[in-house]
């Protein structure tokens, strides 16, 4: 189902004191109400409970009849079991919320953690890369780890198996775990003990609801507050098509610097990281090579410890194919919306072969951006 009622990005309002959080838990667990469309709901009524109240008939108007908003009894149930488990709630716009998550423009309303939300405050960095890693990805995501967090910077990763387990590990306590469910839901089952760990020492975050089994569709979504919390990702290994090379496509799509580290053209693993590097991903030998373009030509520890603006991360040159592949994705959201368009409309409004969209098309289903619906049509999502 469609996570959307609107097509466009609003101006995003930060949670006030005035207000009930129970009423922006409630708007952002309501049906077809995701984070873009929340942020336009509360632009558009002042509050969460004026948004709540609006729902049903903005739904009528969409199509979508009989709609109810969260009942309160599924809000209250939701944060009397995030106390059970001793996770804290960070709202959008107050002190505690991630500054590079601020400015997406489809920032998570609301943040639930476990651990030492102070991380958050400090500069990031994401390391991801295959879950089959290699012993020596394994090697290089736990170098990489130790020597980045040695030089003030806090680790991101996504707590799955291979790459980012080992980077977690070799960065404790500096480090953030971005989960797809839950926060309080450890996936996989393997991780239970380092999940522990990160909780004492580092931060576990998520934005779905307490006790959620994560789903196929949630990775990407978990992606881009990866990529969002840092001043950049470095991808160990990756296969051609996979997870990691979504986290570094949003990067991109942020304004973030990409980095990734080669591997021998037989190995599958190294697919991914060799492409990126092809199209204009800065190549990673060692922590130096990341600490240097991030700070360059002085000591990295001299400026790392001060929080990134907008105009620090250092992009592509424009005619790069990564940032030739992020105007495309632009180019297709932009000409979709919720109502669905023929895909060979699409393709003749873009004016660029069909073999050109397609694999991105795929690319942005994965990301969860974009549906397919019978006969042909397109839809996005958010």
């Amino acid at each position: 189902m469609a996570n959307t009622l609107f097509s466009y990005t609003p101006p995003q309002p930060s949670f006030t004191s005035g207000e009930d959080p129970l009423s922006w838990l409630r708007l952002i667990r309501s049906r077809r109400v995701g984070p873009t469309t929340f942020h336009r709901l509360i632009a558009e009524h002042g509050t969460a409970a004026a948004a709540l109240e609006a729902l049903p008939e903005i739904a009528r108007a969409a199509g979508v009849e009989d709609y109810t908003p969260c009942p309160p009894a599924v809000a209250q149930a939701e944060l009397t079991a995030a106390r059970k488990v001793g996770a804290r709630l960070i709202l959008f716009g107050t002190p505690a919320y991630p500054a590079g998550l601020a400015e997406m423009s489809d920032a998570p309303p609301l943040l639930w953690a476990l651990g030492d939300i102070g991380m958050l405050a400090r500069p990031m960095i994401a390391l991801v890369g295959a879950r089959n890693a290699s012993s020596l990805g394994t090697r290089m995501a736990k170098a990489l780890a130790g020597s980045l967090t040695q030089a003030g910077l806090v680790v991101v990763s996504g707590l799955a198996r291979g790459i980012d387990a080992a980077a977690h590990a070799a960065a404790l306590p500096a480090t953030v775990a971005v989960q797809a469910g839950g926060v309080d839901v450890i996936y996989p089952a393997e991780n239970a003990e380092l999940a522990r760990q990160i909780a004492q020492s580092g931060c576990r975050l998520s934005e779905q609801p307490i006790g959620l089994e994560p789903q196929a569709r949630h990775f990407p979504m978990r992606n881009r507050i990866i990529s969002g919390l840092s001043r950049a990702v470095v991808v160990v290994e990756a296969a051609a098509r996979s997870g990691s090379l979504i986290t570094a496509k949003t990067a991109l799509d942020q304004g973030r610097e990409v980095f990734a580290v080669p591997g021998h053209p037989f190995d599958a693993r190294a697919g991914g990281c060799n492409m990126l590097i092809r199209d204009g991903a800065t190549l990673v030998r060692n922590a130096a090579d990341v600490l240097d373009a991030l700070a360059p030509g002085s000591a990295p520890h001299q400026h790392l410890s001060e929080p990134p603006t907008p105009q620090e991360p250092r992009t592509p040159a424009p005619n790069s194919p990564l940032r030739q592949i992020a105007a495309l994705h632009t180019a297709i959201l932009n000409r979709l919306g919720p109502s669905p368009v023929a895909e060979d409309q699409l393709i003749r409004d873009l004016a660029l072969p069909a073999s050109a969209i397609a694999p991105e098309l795929l690319a942005l289903e994965l990301e969860g951006k974009v549906q397919r619906q019978p006969g042909g049509l397109l839809s996005r999502l958010n």
